[in-house]
């Protein structure tokens, strides 16, 4: 009964109307914000794929944008980079924006993501994903536009709030909480230490790692995210109640942002942090960190060479 109760309630939620800032909007329901010239539409892809063709009105801000420069690129950009970015686009705290990805793939959705927690994270609160993306759009008859966009710049000068992150220092911290659920969220080879990040230094996860791949929350091949009902039975994999404190991981903080996003955002539930680092930033530490799942150095010998040939190759995938 309890379940059906909380099935009940999350759809109501993802039916309800447009009057507040749902997380997730369908075509039409942006359709209908874009006559106000107050709302703002941002596109993370590419800026040769966003002059080819957006939805009229849209500004550009590249996904690179959205994280840092440099071998660690999990982390955020400096809050001066931030600034920057916020006030090209002519935002502030209580402008409403809605994120924009191509809309290809569950990989492709975790920019809109990461780029939804950072808008977060600096003080905004009326933000959305256009669920399904550019693709999703064109799907249903709506134009789209070669013309590029700007917007009055604002000046803004946000404050970075940490609720939502979690440092290295953090994690490490975590690993003496029996209580905290450590989310991976990439796909299983890089769970099972099979596959590493070209960025990494070591493969494997975080010690007491619970996996939750991030494409378990779409359809095979879709960017289109789950009902609520479906996304709840997925996150019922990990077991966790109510208020459970969680952080989610990946590589570098873009998987782990579609499972922040849909846990937190989405499903409703509180105390959950991304650690955008993830394992790059884990296994570029000083020294060394503790991991589960490492393989023997004669193994990783061997998954390197797998790796290789599937890159070079076209041989299977380890």
């Amino acid at each position: 009964m309890h379940r059906l109760f909380r099935t009940v309630v999350l759809a109501l939620g993802w039916a309800a109307g447009t009057l507040a800032a749902q997380p997730l909007l369908t075509p039409a329901q942006v359709q209908a914000l874009t006559p106000d010239a107050a709302v703002r539409l941002i596109d993370v892809r590419e800026a040769s794929a966003y002059a080819l063709q957006h939805v009229p009105g849209a500004l550009s801000a590249p996904y690179p944008r959205w994280r840092a420069t440099g071998a660690n690129l999990g982390l955020p950009p400096t809050l001066a980079e931030l600034t920057q970015l916020v006030q090209e686009l002519g935002l502030n705290p209580d402008t409403r924006a809605v994120l924009i990805h191509t809309g290809i793939d569950a990989t492709d959705f975790g920019g809109a993501a990461r780029a939804y927690w950072t808008l977060k994270s600096l003080g905004m609160t009326r933000l959305s994903i256009l669920n399904g993306g550019l693709t999703a759009w064109k799907a249903a008859g709506l134009p789209v536009s070669d013309q590029p966009a700007s917007a009055p710049r604002s000046r803004w000068q946000p404050r970075f709030d940490a609720r939502w992150m979690a440092t290295r220092e953090d994690v490490r911290a975590s690993l003496g909480q029996p209580g905290l659920l450590r989310v991976d969220a990439r796909p299983a080879p890089y769970f099972q230490g099979r596959l590493a990040h070209d960025n990494a230094r070591a493969r494997g996860t975080l010690p007491g790692a619970v996996h939750l791949d991030s494409e378990l929350f779409f359809d095979l091949g879709s960017a289109v995210l789950l009902d609520p009902a479906a996304l709840q039975g997925e996150a019922d994999a990990l077991n966790a109640t109510p208020g459970q404190p969680i952080i989610t991981f990946c590589n570098a903080g873009h998987w782990s942002a579609t499972d922040w996003f849909v846990l937190s955002e989405v499903l409703g539930q509180p105390n959950v942090r991304m650690y955008p680092g993830s394992m790059v930033d884990w296994t570029r530490a000083p020294a060394p960190l503790p991991m589960i799942h490492e393989p023997g150095r004669w193994q990783q010998l061997r998954y390197a060479l797998l790796t290789w040939g599937h890159r070079n190759l076209g041989t299977p995938a380890p």
